[in-house]
């Protein structure tokens, strides 16, 4: 009676102790507090570093900076997932899978998560590395004597032979013989900074025109277009393009008929210089000569110059010594490999061989189109690895952000 007047009521009666809402909150605190040691004990321990080594800048010497690189470097090989390959056409070869061991489906790929955390490092040379890297392709390659086809390295009467037909030999006759410059027409370390712009889908909103054209050379592949729909992205300027015969079959018909629209094209690129592999085998020869006869035509002074076959040779096995072996480079590798020997410092944009960016969003394959390569014909996961492991030796810039 006494406790109805006064209207008492337990103080725990409306409550919900340990109900719903009492296991709901429980639940998302321990999903805080998981999530959290997830990302320490996979960001390999990101806060705690980040808070440790923090000093206001991330120089290149920084403590921060270099056991971020160091993470990179730990990494000696790297591994696609079967499935993930088949789902994305990309068609690595199978000694690709055999010589590659850290698992890697690209969202979670554990280099994925090191590069990004080197992005807040700036960049710097490291004079002594990038010294003896062109040291060794100065013994092995020799760009400026043998990247082109010269009348110095190639006299007239002498015969060529192909860098992948080794059975077939081009005589090098007197017609043959004038279409050859005098001599290379680049130095070593000739120029201060060079860019070399692949066509990946990584440049894309990228805004890195600028940047790229203020390079004092600028090399670029298979004449991607550069007009304005894309130029702030890949820039404008263009010092030396290469040309896969191929584009001219497919595209220009071996130029019986489409040599107006393929001269055409080539006014995007100024008063750049062309190459072409004209010596890779005996197919590529008559189309690639057909080049130079038609620009000839056209009064054009552009420089057109033929891949010496030796010296792709000799740079394809300098990259199967670093792991990189394919039944072909990739055109952009071949220019990298020159651009190390030309230039003091060498930038790269564009260079990426994954279906998704850095950060686990999916890209497409080229900048301008989805088009993939032959299957099994490039191996440029294992390219794009060594460029990633030369940017933490401080021999090259890879760029795969966006550009301020």
């Amino acid at each position: 009676m006494l406790r109805r007047r006064m209207g008492y009521s337990d103080p725990s009666s409306g409550k919900d102790i340990l109900g719903n809402r009492s296991l709901c909150f429980i639940f998302i605190c321990a999903f805080g507090l998981v999530t959290l040691l997830q990302q320490i004990l996979y960001g390999k321990n990101y806060i705690k570093r980040y808070l440790d080594n923090y000093d206001g800048s991330f120089d290149y010497n920084s403590t921060a900076c270099r056991e971020l690189r160091q993470e990179i470097m730990d990494i000696k090989v790297l591994t696609i997932n079967m499935v993930n390959r088949k789902k994305h056409g990309h068609g690595y070869p199978s000694s690709f899978h055999k010589s590659l061991c850290l698992s890697a489906r690209v969202k979670t790929s554990d280099l994925f998560e090191r590069w990004r955390n080197l992005q807040v490092c700036r960049w710097e040379q490291n004079k002594e590395e990038a010294s003896n890297f062109k040291m060794s392709l100065s013994r092995c390659c020799n760009a400026p004597s043998f990247l082109f086809t010269t009348k110095r390295n190639t006299p007239a009467g002498t015969k060529l032979r192909y860098e992948v037909d080794t059975s077939g030999i081009l005589p090098i006759t007197t017609e043959v013989f004038k279409m050859f410059p005098d001599d290379m027409p680049y130095s070593k370390s000739q120029y201060k900074k060079c860019a070399v712009i692949g066509n990946g889908g990584i440049i894309k909103n990228s805004k890195c025109g600028k940047e790229i054209d203020s390079a004092d050379f600028v090399f670029r592949c298979n004449i991607p277009p550069i007009n304005e729909k894309y130029s702030a992205d890949v820039g404008t300027k263009t010092d030396l393009v290469t040309i896969n015969p191929s584009i001219i079959t497919e595209r220009f018909q071996k130029l019986e008929k489409w040599r107006r629209p393929f001269y055409e094209v080539l006014q995007n690129y100024e008063n750049s210089s062309v190459v072409l592999p004209a010596f890779y085998n005996t197919r590529n020869t008559d189309v690639s000569f057909r080049v130079k006869y038609m620009l000839d035509d056209f009064d054009s002074q552009r420089g057109v110059f033929f891949f010496h076959p030796q010296y792709l040779l000799n740079v394809q096995r300098f990259w199967a010594v670093q792991g990189v072996r394919a039944k072909r480079l990739s055109s952009g590798l071949m220019l990298v490999t020159a651009a190390l020997e030309m230039c003091e410092e060498v930038h790269l944009y564009g260079f990426w061989a994954f279906p998704m960016n850095p950060s686990g969003i999916f890209i497409t394959h080229h900048y301008y189109d989805n088009v993939k390569p032959r299957p099994g014909f490039h191996a440029m996961p294992h390219e794009i690895f060594n460029f990633i492991h030369m940017h933490t030796r401080g021999i090259i810039n890879v760029h795969t952000g966006q550009c301020t």
